[in-house]
């Protein structure tokens, strides 16, 4: 007997408050026991998705309504993770399009967007905070048609459902002059819009493989819809990949369903629900399991291909395997791998040197998190300044673009459209909201790297800014790069405090003393445009006069501390980031200065 379900993926920009709506629904069905303690933003379980606040993978979940099972997906609204997005799409049957009563549409959800009108979805429109003090819901709403024109929606898909939410209360409205109590105009608003999945029981079991999973004890776990069919335990399915081919023939050990936050153990399941199966070690996304009477693969939905790129490479420097758990090429290679076969928006290569991997993804950030999880997970190693992936169309060179949204206050405003020019940036709209201007730039993804920081000096922290990947176009000329150079450290020792006094109008420092430093590290940021090679292991010389005690007295001023993601923005062509689980470190691609004066004639000459 097969149930009533309706799968649904829920899509926005990043901070518009998917996963606190996904919070509430789980609250308001009765999925959570009656005083049960319950984390906020209890979808995002990783460390790194509980600090920066931002989905960074899918996850699955299910809440029984009326009788109705509704399958819901919450998905990353950061552009750098657009891979999760686009793949976990094609596993449902409708979107709610959660857009941000102040901010409106912006990069992220014209990209999600545009993917589900591609599919054929007709969205549900939900207008979240609408009790913010800036809450412009009307005009929100206009732009939010614009956007669905632009993108050459259908008839029926312009004809979209509209509710109001204030996410964080749990209330869902019809109009926004509704008292609003709860979710359940959300949840009948699904049930009656968002169409039932297609379930075709008599046909062979056939399902793609949309996510895949690790489980210690039982172990690779594919997650995806079942297209047709009933699969139950034990029984022999096949595995094929992309293009048809066998991959393996084995019995399904395990199956579950989502119901709420847990995965439930079934004997088996139905044409149109969303499940797990365990039993199949060389599953990967893309990959069809289907009933050995019907082996025909399913076709793929490919995603968007990496724009940026950054070189992971074995630790060399003096410090070497003091601080990490994984530190050699065969460690870092297989947990690169393994990132793969669970992330399709990242690539890897092996490069001619067995220590070094090209490792491209979506953006910056989405390789930030990579490191940033590596180094938590105990790895030790070095990656590169990131680069951009050009393309060659008929003869010409071409590069990434990105759109560029940016929120600042009218009297910044100058400072940042100034730099996005500088760094072949196209302004191509600027409005004026309050005291704040929206300014939409075109500009290189190249010319990007390393802005976010200066904006927020410039902007003096309160810029916002939002990017999303546009097209590849003409390259675009050359930009200039970091305009300070690097104070590098002549010595390996710990640093002082009277080597760092003595050079304090060098620069501005970004190691303290007591901190263990090597001959090429870099150990702050030069005021002049060139590298400076300073002595900051230099100790006081004893001797045996009393010194006075305002002799003494130190002054040095603070060091300047680098999160991950700025010290990867930092980085110049020459330097290198050391990466272990417990410090972060820049240094010079070469550690020897004869070696960097022989490196920088070589390129002279070239």
């Amino acid at each position: 007997m097969t149930q009533q379900i309706r799968n649904i993926a829920i899509i926005a920009h990043v901070d518009h408050g998917k996963t606190t709506l996904v919070d509430q629904m789980l609250r308001q069905s009765g999925t959570f026991r009656e005083n049960q303690q319950v984390v906020e933003r209890v979808m995002d379980s990783g460390d790194l998705e509980k600090e920066k606040g931002i989905t960074i993978s899918s996850k699955n979940t299910a809440v029984l309504w009326n009788g109705t099972k509704i399958n819901i997906v919450d998905t990353p609204g950061h552009a750098d993770f657009g891979g999760e997005v686009e793949r976990i799409l094609k596993m449902v049957n409708g979107v709610i399009l959660l857009v941000d009563a102040a901010e409106g549409p912006l990069p992220q959800t014209k990209f999600v967007l545009r993917k589900s009108l591609d599919l054929g979805y007709r969205p549900i429109v939900l207008i979240n905070k609408i009790d913010r003090k800036d809450a412009r819901p009307d005009a929100v709403l206009n732009e939010i048609f614009d956007l669905f024109v632009s993108l050459d929606a259908e008839d029926d898909q312009l004809d979209f459902p509209v509710l109001y939410a204030i996410g964080i209360d749990g209330i869902a409205k019809e109009e926004l002059d509704d008292e609003g109590e709860d979710l359940v105009p959300l949840f009948n608003k699904i049930i009656e819009h968002i169409p039932a999945p297609e379930q075709v029981s008599e046909a062979p079991f056939k399902m793609l493989v949309s996510s895949v999973d690790w489980n210690d004890y039982v172990g690779r776990i594919a997650i995806g819809r079942v297209e047709q069919g009933v699969i139950k335990t034990n029984q022999e399915i096949l595995l094929l990949n992309r293009k048809g081919d066998q991959k393996a023939k084995a019995k399904a050990t395990k199956l579950f369903t989502f119901n709420g936050l847990n995965r439930e153990p079934v004997d088996e399941v139905h044409a149109g629900d969303i499940f797990a199966i365990a039993g199949y070690d060389a599953v990967e996304i893309g990959d069809t399991l289907t009933d050995s009477s019907d082996p025909v693969s399913i076709d793929y939905y490919d995603i968007d291909q990496p724009t940026m790129a950054m070189y992971f490479r074995v630790n060399n420097s003096p410090f070497a395997g003091r601080e990490g758990e994984y530190v050699t090429s065969n460690m870092i290679k297989d947990r690169l791998n393994k990132e793969i076969r669970t992330n399709v928006s990242i690539h890897v290569e092996q490069t001619e040197n067995p220590d070094v991997f090209r490792v491209s993804g979506r953006g910056e950030l989405q390789l930030a998190i990579l490191t940033e999880t590596m180094r938590r997970e105990g790895y030790e190693f070095a990656v590169s300044r990131p680069e951009v992936l050009y393309r060659d169309v008929d003869g010409e060179l071409h590069e990434p673009f990105e759109e560029v949204v940016i929120d600042v206050h009218t009297d910044y405003s100058n400072k940042v459209i100034d730099n996005l020019q500088k760094r072949r940036g196209i302004m191509t709209s600027m409005v004026q909201e309050g005291e704040n201007n929206r300014i939409e730039f075109k500009v290189p993804s190249r010319g990007l790297i390393g802005f976010r920081g200066e904006m927020l000096t410039e902007t003096r922290g309160t810029g916002i800014m939002h990017q999303q990947f546009f097209a590849y176009e003409p390259f675009a000329g050359e930009i200039p790069g970091r305009t300070r150079g690097a104070l590098i450290s002549l010595e390996q020792g710990d640093v002082t405090s009277y080597a760092l006094e003595g050079l304090q109008d060098r620069g501005q420092f970004i190691v303290e003393p007591g901190d263990p430093v090597y001959s090429g590290q870099v150990v702050g940021i030069n005021n002049r445009s060139d590298d400076l090679v300073v002595n900051v292991v230099k100790k006081k010389n004893l001797t045996n006069h009393r010194a006075t005690q305002s002799a003494d007295a130190v002054r040095i001023s603070q060091a300047k501390k680098m999160s991950l993601e700025q010290s990867i923005e930092f980085i110049d062509r020459d330097e290198l980031l050391e990466v272990t689980p417990k410090s972060l470190r820049i240094r010079k691609l070469y550690l020897d200065h004869n070696d960097r004066k022989r490196a920088e004639k070589k390129k002279e000459m070239v």
